[in-house]
């Protein structure tokens, strides 16, 4: 399918009759999970904290006298970290010409033998551009490689799971397949990191999806139940050693990886224009016979600390 650029006219953006389809989905579970395009944190700032990290000491046995001094030596103190991530612009432009608009199927005439699938191209247009930006934000809270501009021409570029991961509990499966061994490894490790185990998901793409369920079918033979009319097992939720865990099919995550996240200390945070808001429409300066339409926001990921999560990536996946 062409990809359509510059203005929108009857001639590039041509009448349809019929349902319309797209095989690229709408779906967007974590942003969905989190708050989604209306929710989430804001910022005054386009760099914002995501942890302020302290270690206590190595846990020991105190031997105190009821004559020790009350002054606390100076390894008693507790020092932290800062850590930041920060937004990045996410912009879709809308440009119809009046002519293309006229040919919204809720304008055609008594007498016309033209039909149209969408009866609004303005409102469908700006619909589905804001389906791209959430698409483009989840992808971006997966993926994300973190960059903070140095100059004008630099673009921030938020931090997403995977990357986070990297320096906290993941591993590389060097091409092996999915196993519970490996599982049970990942899990482990993430208790030993310091793990908090609130709200944990896994999400994961379609082929570890099915890598998965048959992992733990197999594990404990689940089959159908003799008075079940639905044969077939989907694995939703797993219960660990340290955790409860949802598990859901993400689009967005690598073919050979797997993610798990805990989604209480993940929020997309937005920065606001001054007198705009976090995301807003704004109609831009006309050339010829159209209008054009920005649709504009700054986001970022809140994701707390790398150890809260953990990753396998490298996975054999064919």
């Amino acid at each position: 399918m062409a990809n359509v650029t510059g203005v929108g006219t009857s001639w590039n953006l041509p009448n349809y009759a019929g349902e319309l389809f797209s095989a690229d989905t709408s779906q967007t579970p974590l942003l969905s999970m989190i708050g989604g395009l209306t929710g989430g944190r804001q910022s005054t700032s386009s760099e914002f904290p995501t942890a302020v990290l302290f270690d206590y000491p190595q846990a020991s046995q105190p031997e105190i006298s009821e004559s020790a001094s009350v002054t606390a030596p100076q390894s008693s103190l507790i020092a932290r970290e800062q850590e930041t991530n920060v937004v990045q612009i996410h912009q879709e432009v809308v440009n119809l010409t009046y002519m293309k608009m006229s040919n919204s199927s809720n304008m055609t005439g008594l007498n016309s033998n033209l039909s149209n699938s969408v009866e609004d191209e303005k409102a469908f247009q700006i619909h589905h551009k804001l389906v791209k930006m959430a698409r483009d934000v989840e992808h971006s809270f997966i993926n994300g490689v973190f960059n903070k501009a140095k100059s004008a021409d630099d673009a921030n570029k938020t931090r997403g799971l995977i990357e986070l991961t990297k320096n906290g509990t993941t591993f590389d499966a060097d091409g092996g397949l999915l196993s519970k061994s490996m599982l049970d490894s990942l899990y482990r490790s993430m208790a030993e990191a310091g793990a908090y185990f609130d709200n944990m998901v896994m999400l994961l793409p379609a082929y570890q999806k099915q890598a998965l369920t048959e992992i733990y079918a197999n594990q404990f033979n689940a089959t159908m139940g003799t008075r079940d009319t639905i044969g077939g097992v989907s694995l939703t939720q797993i219960e660990t050693d340290f955790f409860r865990m949802g598990i859901v099919w993400d689009r967005f995550v690598p073919r050979d990886t797997i993610l798990i996240a805990d989604v209480s200390h993940i929020a997309p945070v937005f920065q606001a224009v001054p007198e705009k808001g976090v995301i807003f429409e704004e109609q831009l300066a006309k050339t010829g016979a159209s209008d054009m339409i920005q649709i504009y926001s700054q986001i970022g990921l809140a994701h707390g600390p790398a150890f809260l999560h953990g990753s396998i990536t490298n996975l054999a996946s064919a």
